[in-house]
């Protein structure tokens, strides 16, 4: 069995054992430092849980923004640089798909996502695409990439349900574009991360906020600016992401950023 593959796998075993034992429901840690897992840093379980629990507008604003499918750089977000193409680069990213199709294939069906852990983000909100993200596979994406394990899963939104459209992996905040290279290829796929926010102040309602200078698509994008306009700053929301459209027919469109 692969090294990366065994090490995700114990991972996953015994984040599953540590949370049905210590954590209440569908709740990650959010203020725990160093446990008894070998000295791993067990607060990096909730960053992104934290991250919406902390910053829900930022969080619904950035979900907003990635749930389109062509994203681009702009004030608000940050794409890695893309690398020259290779052969090497385009067999990893093929072992990728290869091992993503069957291990999402029976997510097709909507439940069964919502039976293996996998949550609807903001299942009210009307949005163009849906994630259903697993906090197991989140806290695992720390540590380690398993191309089985997606954080998040993409859908459509039917009449009946949801349709299953692809899958998103996440990385650590702080990793760099060589790091994001060793996951998914750059010379392939964008690795793009979520920054520079100015959010309303908590307990604003929605309809009375400037939304042409607050959140993903407003023109404040400096702190400086933020505070003078009296709004909270969130430099970043979540880690570093990627989206991967398996089941599209045009290569072009598997990795779409």
């Amino acid at each position: 069995m692969n090294a990366r593959i065994l090490l995700a796998t114990v991972f996953a075993v015994a984040v599953s054992v540590f949370l049905s034992l210590r954590l209440p429901a569908q709740q990650p840690s959010q203020g725990q430092g160093q446990d008894d897992m070998g000295g791993m840093d067990l607060s990096k379980m909730g960053n992104m849980h934290h991250d919406v629990a902390e910053n829900p507008d930022a969080a619904r604003s950035a979900n907003d923004s990635m749930s389109h499918e062509h994203m681009e750089m702009s004030a608000h977000m940050f794409m890695a640089a893309p690398r020259p193409e290779n052969p090497d680069d385009e067999k990893r990213a093929e072992q990728i798909l290869a091992t993503l199709r069957p291990s999402i294939e029976k997510y097709k069906d909507y439940k069964a996502a919502i039976a293996d852990g996998y949550q609807i983000f903001l299942p009210n909100i009307p949005q163009p695409q849906y994630h259903f993200t697993n906090w197991r596979y989140a806290f695992e994406a720390e540590f380690v990439f398993n191309a089985a394990h997606p954080t998040s899963l993409l859908y459509k939104k039917t009449s009946d349900g949801y349709q299953l459209l692809g899958a998103m992996y996440t990385a650590p905040k702080k990793d760099t574009e060589d790091q994001l290279n060793e996951r998914v290829p750059l010379s392939v796929a964008r690795w793009h991360k979520h920054i520079n926010f100015c959010m309303p102040q908590q307990g604003q309602q929605w309809w009375q906020v400037d939304w042409k200078k607050f959140g993903m698509g407003g023109s404040i994008a400096t702190e400086e600016a933020c505070n003078e306009a009296g709004g909270r700053w969130v430099p970043q929301i979540y880690g570093w992401m990627v989206h991967v459209y398996p089941y599209e027919s045009n290569p072009e469109k598997i990795w779409a950023h």
